[in-house]
């Protein structure tokens, strides 16, 4: 008998080779998967390897004597094999095969009894063999079952990770393009992996960070009347961001939804339009307005408004690095009498530069603790920045502005539709 292996892409395409050099007398003996190792190797395919064997020819061959010379081959067969036998997952034609083969031991145990008395022994000994063979193949072929099973649960497994990973990527670099700042994206990235996100599905990744963004921002509220009346709210921040429009319409909301009673006072002397254009929302809101030019001033004004619900006081916008105008504000908020309740919002543009931004939080940090406003989201299409000085500053985002209509254009934050457009939604 000649045995040989014979390796090919399919276990068809290596039969064939073995059938090929051996002939169609060709016994295939075992098949074997032979997986691919290595870095790569999700990317290459598994190989097989045919052992085959053929009996060589004979002539005139008494058909008794054949009998006895397989009897004594069998005598010498070694059931330990010089490799761990592997049986794939059978294709109907490897059942084909399984079926003739137990055929064949079946009919080699009927006709064992034909044997002449004196190789009994010897025919106990080839059925205690074949018993041995086929408990080895019936137990590699359970166990090759086990082993794929639990190899496609390891394959389904990686392609949850790799494509969890790959949605993880692409909600960073989504943040990122919205411009928060990579500090905060990372501290986000840290605390999902603090969460079981391995293998989880996509809408749990970005539900887990959509939520944990929501809770980052906080509640928001707007201006409430609660205590003694009436409340004192002052505006602050740098020049040009709105703050004399975000005033009315803060104001034409609180008349007009909440029926509240609002007076204006404007400290900012230094911009000539200044005091008309807040006398022009006066005018239209039917309420009074007041100019005061020093701290002194505002308590006896504040008092001759006791009937009014909120006093809105407009601060004179300077740049961050202006030290005399910080003072002047600062001594003017600090200068409101006690008894009065009191409000600071400190008003910023979505637009100005994160670095800028940071600047001004810290000088008006210096003035008194505030609540943030942000204007002119209509002229960027990032919001990173809302976030950024909300966790860079501590402080509550009360309102957002989005253009220039009185009073639609302003809002109290709703954390959900920003969370929701930095997440690359609209």
């Amino acid at each position: 008998m000649t045995i040989k292996k014979f390796q090919g892409k399919t276990q068809e395409e290596a039969i064939d080779k073995a059938k090929a050099e051996f002939g169609e007398q060709t016994v295939i003996m075992s098949i074997k998967e032979i997986k691919p190792r290595g870095l790569f190797q999700i990317f290459k395919k598994s190989t097989f390897e045919v052992t085959a064997a053929v009996e060589e020819k004979e002539s005139a061959v008494d058909s008794t004597v054949a009998l006895k010379n397989m009897q004594k081959s069998h005598e010498t067969i070694n059931v330990t094999a010089d490799e761990p036998i592997q049986i794939p997952l059978a294709s109907k034609k490897d059942i084909a095969q399984v079926e003739a083969e137990q055929s064949a031991i079946e009919f080699i145990r009927k006709n064992a009894s034909l044997l002449k008395n004196e190789d009994m022994g010897n025919a106990e000994r080839i059925e205690e063999k074949l018993e041995n063979l086929q408990s080895i193949l019936e137990k590699q072929l359970s166990a090759e079952k086990k082993e794929t099973a639990k190899e496609h649960e390891i394959v389904k497994t990686d392609t949850k990770k790799n494509e969890s990973l790959a949605f993880i990527k692409v909600l960073y670099e989504t943040l990122i393009d919205n411009e928060v700042n990579e500090k905060y994206v990372n501290q986000i990235m840290d605390e999902l992996e603090k969460v079981n996100w391995n293998g989880s599905s996509v809408d749990y990744i970005l539900s887990n960070v959509y939520q944990k963004m929501i809770l980052k921002f906080g509640e928001s509220h707007g201006i409430e009347v609660n205590g003694k009346k009436p409340k004192v709210v002052f505006f602050i921040g740098p020049t040009g961001v709105g703050k004399t429009t975000t005033i009315a319409k803060i104001a034409s909301k609180l008349k007009v939804e909440q029926e509240k009673k609002v007076a204006f006072l404007t400290a900012d002397t230094y911009r000539i339009a200044a005091a008309e254009q807040l006398r022009t929302y006066a005018n239209i809101l039917d309420t009074s307005l007041n100019v005061i030019y020093s701290a002194e001033e505002l308590n006896s004004a504040i008092e001759k408004l006791q009937n009014y619900d909120v006093v809105m006081v407009d601060t004179t916008g300077f740049s961050h690095k202006s030290t005399n105008q910080k003072d002047e504000t600062k001594n003017l908020v600090q200068s409101v009498d006690e008894q009065y309740d009191t409000d600071v919002y400190l008003v910023l543009s979505a637009t100005t530069k994160y670095k800028d931004l940071i600047e001004i939080c810290d000088v008006y940090k210096e003035i008194s603790d505030y609540k943030l406003i942000f204007t002119k989201l209509d002229e960027t299409t990032t919001y990173g920045n809302i976030l950024n000085i909300k966790l860079y500053s501590g402080a509550e985002v009360a309102y957002i502005a989005s253009g220039q209509s009185v009073p639609d254009d302003i809002e109290v934050l709703n954390s959900q539709k920003i969370v929701k457009r930095l997440l690359g939604g609209q």
